[in-house]
């Protein structure tokens, strides 16, 4: 499933960054959650468990319905006058709010 999610040497070097400030045996998570002022949103935490639903890819976590709506989607992690954040272009996605952080699909 994670060859149908694309992640940029960024995104991976960031993800490592951040693991590397955590406890041994975390992993970065990432989820669609309902809300936000598109409908969905997505979301970026630290987990220290895998669920049975879960996808791992080098200690990145995400769950089958997530990345169902994932599908084809590039990871980045960008820097802009906002700041630096994670970055998700999703060709599923109809609409984005201005600060894209949720979407409609």
């Amino acid at each position: 499933m994670f060859k149908e999610i694309k992640f940029t040497d960024k995104a991976i070097k960031q993800i490592n960054n951040l693991l590397s400030k955590k406890s041994p045996g975390s992993f970065f998570r990432i989820a669609i959650k309902g809300g936000g002022c598109s409908g969905f949103q997505y979301e970026f935490t630290f987990d220290n468990e895998i669920s049975n639903d879960d996808l791992n890819y080098e200690k990145i976590l995400i769950d089958k319905t997530s990345a169902d709506l994932l599908k084809g989607s590039e990871v980045d992690y960008v820097s802009e006058l906002i700041g630096d954040q994670f970055k998700i272009s999703n060709p599923q996605s109809k609409s984005s709010c201005g600060c894209g952080v949720s979407f409609s699909i």
